[in-house]
């Protein structure tokens, strides 16, 4: 049985896939488990990595860097084309107004992250990753890390630990905030309208699969990923110590919104493939081996955080959670008189957080899909400021 021993105490290509593996078994059967409704689903499998490599499993971490950007690139191009073909329609049906509450939620996120830097002395580039955790965007912790790393300012390690001390609190913080809008709000369901035409349904044009479509239902993906990366290199100057970048996320993101949009629109194949099992899986998949390899990674680090008083980070991460989000969630209501179910969706979007979609879900009638619409007319948007806000906030402390 020497063999088997040698298979899991090795450090090369086979065990590191092993552990990838395991992680993502195993964080898909703990995803299923819900306790009142609510479940962190995936994200599992990013804890289940990080208690595997805590208990000090090696691992080819070279090549764990590799599988966690490519995993990345996978998933933000899966949900770019997902999304693209309604995006940009959504703006001439309501959807402006969505998307600026949640340009405010991220811009007072930030201002919240950096209050809270200033009045506990935690470092900005540490809080970079608290920040992520807190409002639950995997790209912008990867965009975080690469600044890190790119400036010298620390190790990617710590804004993965940060990252994740935030994120289970947060997710039960934005479910929080559904809850508690409605009696602040004095929101009754049973008098909620389930469409909402202010909203702007992001309805996608030629739904049906013309002759051209069938042609071209296979969009060249490693093209759109080529492209996206050689767009996420460009540096955009901000006049800070180094320019920020949309990065191996935001490029291929932009990249598959435009082309995805595009191609729909010029007929060239239609939403039955945006919206198929295929592109789902390839989000899916992407998703998994992000977060299996960040988790892989950051588990040795990630004991020694805690106890050398990381458990802070949870509190920090919980009030960069709550404060926009309720803050706006009442003014949208209040004031610009948002749907409640558009608003559960806009709040899961502005965090690009899934498993509010799903409890928005669940409370909204059968047939519902406003929840989905506000989610997605404010994904994409709030996807590149979350990535160039998370680079902001590492540039500011140098």
């Amino acid at each position: 049985m020497d063999w088997i021993v040698s298979l899991f105490s090795g450090s090369g290509v086979g065990p590191t896939i092993l552990y990838l593996a395991l992680s993502i078994f195993i964080g898909m059967l703990l995803g299923k488990i819900k306790v009142k409704g609510v479940s962190l689903g995936i994200t599992w499998v990013l804890f289940t990595g990080i208690l595997l490599s805590a208990l000090g499993v090696l691992l080819n971490h070279d090549m764990l860097h590799v599988i966690k950007e490519f995993g990345l690139i996978l998933f933000v191009t899966g949900v770019g084309i997902q999304v693209g073909p309604g995006f940009f329609k959504a703006f001439k049906k309501g959807g402006l107004k969505l998307n600026l509450l949640a340009v405010a939620i991220v811009v007072l996120g930030v201002l919240t992250t950096i209050v809270i830097s200033k009045v506990t002395g935690e470092s900005l580039a540490v809080m970079a990753g608290v920040y992520t955790g807190a409002i639950t965007n995997t790209p912008g912790m990867s965009a975080a890390q690469q600044t890190v790393t790119e400036l010298g300012l620390g190790t990617p390690d710590t804004i993965a630990a940060g990252y994740a001390m935030a994120y289970p609190l947060a997710v039960v913080g934005l479910i929080m905030t559904c809850l508690l809008v409605r009696p602040i709000c004095r929101i009754k369901l049973d008098q909620e309208p389930i469409a909402d035409v202010t909203s702007g349904p992001i309805s996608q044009a030629n739904s049906g699969t013309s002759g051209a479509s069938k042609k071209l239902r296979l969009i060249p993906i490693f093209v759109i990923i080529a492209l996206g990366i050689l767009v996420g290199s460009i540096p955009i100057p901000v006049g800070m110590a180094a320019p920020v970048k949309l990065g191996l996320a935001g490029g291929p993101l932009v990249m598959a919104l435009i082309v995805s949009w595009l191609s729909v629109k010029k007929g060239w194949f239609g939403t039955d493939f945006t919206e198929s099992q295929g592109v789902s899986m390839l989000r899916e998949v992407g998703i998994a081996l992000f977060l299996a390899a960040v988790g892989l990674s950051a588990g040795g680090s990630f004991v020694s955080t805690l106890a050398d008083g990381g458990y802070m980070w949870i509190v920090y991460g919980f009030i960069i959670t709550m404060v926009p989000e309720m803050t706006m969630a009442i003014i949208a209501r209040l004031v610009f008189k948002v749907n409640y179910y558009t608003l559960m969706g806009m709040i899961g979007g502005a965090t690009t957080d899934p498993p509010v979609l799903a409890f928005a879900n669940n409370v909204a009638p059968e047939g519902c899909k406003l929840p989905n619409l506000g989610y997605a007319t404010v994904y994409p948007l709030t996807m590149f400021l979350r990535i160039f806000s998370a680079q902001l906030l590492v540039l500011l402390a140098v």
